[in-house]
């Protein structure tokens, strides 16, 4: 390790000081240099090379646990995730972490909100049994603009989303509308969110109860209370919005869509799901619904 570390240092440091520096011969060094490539070190150079590319298909986001299951599911590649790890460590390639998340949401004190019909129990055993809901903003060079989104608790699929450049209500009830028409859910959905204005408007209410769908809040300023939805706030910032500039809101609409129908929904491995994406995890599920059915 001291050797490699020389030789990716040399063109910096002169080769007599970082021997010293840490403590090894310049004899050594020199041998070492000489000597072919262990069938191990081989290896492992084959193996960084498959990490790194994983890293950039994820969009330089992917920590040691998604590269080490993906490295299992796409590549059949069967190693221990220390081992990825370590050689993550070696080339520098370090995943994302998330950031806090910033409140949107102000409650409208004339408005009665929903009874909390879900408790902190943010579990499903099917899709459309439970839907979380939340918005945010995102800053551009031409101001904020704002995403609401939809999530199935049963498999973390974004199942809904819209965006304005303003909070009015049509922001979240776009975002439901887009969720109904896209699941054509049947009766006992439940719809959680925050009791933000947006959340407890009229217009929201009708387009609850048009679709059938039973609505839930959970109590104010307790980010507990709606933390699946949160969680997905989260990552988009950590993973898409946080440290990049926009100088568009168009720009800003454009990487947010990529990201959710391109990456997060198809392809981002939640370690919830067992480190498979929500549609993989959703496909498996209606597989195995079948398999069930047609055996009954």
């Amino acid at each position: 390790m001291s050797f490699r570390l020389i030789e990716a240092k040399r063109s910096q440091r002169s080769v007599s000081l970082l021997c010293r520096v840490l403590g090894v011969s310049r004899s050594g060094f020199y041998a070492w240099q000489s000597r072919p490539p262990s069938e191990r070190r081989r290896a492992d150079d084959a193996l960084a090379e498959t990490i790194s590319d994983i890293y950039k298909g994820s969009g330089n986001r992917y920590g040691a646990p998604k590269i080490h299951a993906e490295l299992a599911d796409d590549h059949k590649i069967f190693v221990g995730r220390k081992r990825v790890a370590r050689l993550m460590r070696e080339e520098g390639i370090v995943g994302v972490t998330r950031g806090k998340k910033w409140r949107t949401t102000t409650p409208d004190p004339a408005a009665p909100p929903a009874p909390d019909l879900v408790e902190r129990d943010f579990t499903a055993t099917a899709p459309d049994q439970l839907w979380v809901a939340d918005f945010t903003y995102i800053r551009t060079d031409q101001g904020f603009l704002y995403l609401a989104v939809v999530i199935d608790v049963f498999s973390r699929m974004v199942v809904g989303w819209s965006m304005r450049n303003d909070m009015k209500a049509d922001l979240v009830v776009d975002a439901l509308s887009m969720a109904v028409g896209r699941r054509r859910p049947g009766t006992g959905l439940v719809h959680h969110s925050d009791r933000g204005s947006q959340y407890t408007s009229l217009a929201f209410g009708r387009e609850l109860k048009t679709s059938g769908i039973a609505a839930s809040m959970g109590s104010r300023g307790d980010a507990y209370d709606n933390a699946a939805a949160e969680s997905f706030m989260a990552i988009i910032k950590s993973e898409l919005t946080d440290g990049m500039r926009f100088a568009t809101r168009h720009a800003a609409r454009t990487a947010i869509f990529d990201y959710i129908e391109g990456f997060y929904n198809r392809r981002r491995r939640h370690s919830a799901l067992g480190y498979r994406s929500p549609l993989v995890f959703e496909q498996i599920h209606a597989t195995l619904a079948s398999a069930e059915t047609n055996a009954a």
